[in-house]
């Protein structure tokens, strides 16, 4: 009796994006060519042909990828999964998001640097705890959910994750205007600079897997350069002695705001994880895989977060700094470049352009929510999703390029809630019910070998409700968050895991015991 075909399935066997593919085994192979596409009398069937007979162009969307096509992974494929991490975090907005210690939250040098440290090794523990799942399974993160949360309920998750992945590329699009417009003295605007950012991520991400390795493999040599420069030029001027202000309950408070804040950053990217290694074998090692990809992200966002506290910390002794964080954040980094004339200049240019290795995987994670998000989504091409996502984040930035940046921080909590909400059921239905029995990685497309998800729905929204009531955010405060300090503190992470990590595991043992599945 043949298999019945889920939504996605019964969709991609009609999508021009679907080939399986000698192109696809290798992401940074050229030599290997695309495959003709069937012929058609569609024009988008027709543009998808020429696309696909581009070298370096990825046709393939979400479906599986087979063992036959996965190739031979080398010692050198793991050190690309560091660099490839590294290349994406070792950016300017994660400096933004570190300057938010002293100046968000009135912490002390120390005391931010130490939280956005620790933030982002703990976020980064639960990337790279995803990412292990890449060459197990050769499906995509957000595919890898239906085994967690089941089908259906699964594509909340994967509905949230493109609302994140758009809402950093219009953050990456911005902060890289900003910071643009400041090099050219203000000559040139912040508009142009957040489309030259959006028009070189289009163009990688409209390619694919291929040149999206790469691209990222090279991304952070400039990077680290334009790090370390500012450090010789800048770190003369931060103010290591400032401290926490407050009483010892709000510091304690701000403390844990920040360190939620700088752990959402991180762990906002392992929805994504696993997108990047499905063309590894399953015999990859999965503690090389999870700590090369540990060590990519952490140290990256461990290095720009730090960056962005000593940025702040200046702006309390110098004048000049002040004035530019009043401007924005991307006008700070660049006046952490002042003296060095036009070499300065050139830095600045060289931050701003980093912003594109950001952008780039979060656009491609983006583009494959879509076709998971149903049958007919899933018949248009992943490349024809990268352009909508580009445009939509575009959109956004160059409509609210002053206030839009502003209002989608205050979110990034909000973001991580769901993140870790949805990493401690994997990981409780991993080791606790999955251990021996495993995953049937084959039946991706099929809902009737796929948990029914109601333990997990509801232990998702358990923990929501958690959150909600432990939140500190500039648009609502919780009451269990109230309780701490004389300003209240966001422990909408720490309770809403809690309250799932306590639901799941009885909930899921009774859908076990009434589906069997």
């Amino acid at each position: 009796m043949a298999q019945p075909l889920g939504d996605e399935e019964k969709g991609v066997r009609f999508s021009p994006d679907v080939q399986s593919s000698s192109s696809d085994i290798a992401p940074g192979d050229p030599s290997i060519p695309n495959p003709p596409a069937s012929k058609s009398g569609n024009i988008l069937s027709r543009l998808n042909e020429r696309l696909t007979a581009l070298n370096l162009f990825e046709s393939r969307g979400i479906e599986r990828v087979p063992l036959h096509e996965r190739h031979e992974v080398k010692a050198s494929d793991y050190l690309q999964m560091s660099l490839l991490w590294f290349s994406t975090n070792i950016t300017a907005n994660n400096m933004a998001l570190g300057m938010l210690g002293p100046l968000g939250f009135s912490l002390g040098f120390v005391d931010s640097a130490l939280c956005a440290t620790f933030g982002a090794l703990l976020g980064a523990a639960g990337v790279a705890y995803m990412g292990t799942f890449g060459p197990a399974s050769g499906n995509r993160t957000m595919v890898v959910a239906r085994y967690f949360m089941g089908y259906y309920p699964s594509k909340i998750a994967c509905l949230l994750n493109i609302i994140i992945m758009l809402g950093y590329g219009m953050i990456d699009c911005v902060v890289g205007g900003q910071v643009l417009s400041a090099v050219a003295g203000g000559r040139m605007t912040v508009i142009v600079g957040i489309i030259i950012i959006a028009v070189v991520t289009w163009v990688v991400v409209l390619f694919g897997m291929r040149l999206f390795h790469v691209y990222e493999r090279w991304a952070w040599i400039p990077q680290i350069i334009a790090v370390f420069v500012l450090v010789g030029s800048a770190g003369p001027k931060f103010d290591t002695s400032i401290v926490s202000t407050g009483s010892s309950q709000t510091i304690a408070g701000n403390r844990l705001s920040f360190f939620s804040l700088c752990l959402s950053a991180s762990v906002a990217w392992a929805p994504a994880g696993a997108d990047f290694y499905v063309y590894f074998p399953p015999t990859t090692s999965k503690w090389k895989t999870f700590l090369m990809t540990f060590l990519g992200v952490g140290l990256a966002l461990t290095i720009a977060n730090v960056m962005g506290v000593g940025l702040a910390s200046g702006t309390l002794t110098h004048a000049s700094w002040g004035d530019a964080y009043s401007t924005s954040s991307g006008a700070l980094i660049l006046a952490g470049y002042e003296g060095l004339g036009g070499f300065g200049k050139f830095m600045g240019v060289l931050v701003a352009l980093g912003l594109i290795a950001n952008n780039i995987p979060g656009t491609y994670s983006a583009s494959l929510g879509f076709q998971i998000m149903g049958r007919h989504l899933a018949r248009l091409p992943r490349w024809f999703y990268s352009c909508v996502g580009v445009v939509i984040y575009t959109a956004c930035a160059l409509g609210g390029r002053n206030h839009l940046y502003e209002v989608f921080d205050d979110w990034l909590a909000l973001m991580g809630y769901w993140v870790t909400i949805y990493l401690v059921i994997a990981v409780e239905e991993h080791l606790i019910y999955r251990r021996s029995v495993g995953f049937d990685w084959d039946a991706w497309a099929d809902p009737a070998k796929l948990p029914i998800g109601i333990a997990a729905l509801l232990a998702f929204l358990i923990g929501w409700v958690g959150a909600i009531v432990s939140m500190d955010q500039v648009w609502y405060v919780g009451p269990i968050a109230k309780m701490v300090g004389e300003d209240g503190s966001d422990m909408g992470i720490w309770v809403g895991v809690a309250w799932a990590m306590l639901v799941y595991p009885p909930l899921r043992w009774v859908e076990l015991k009434r589906f069997h599945r």
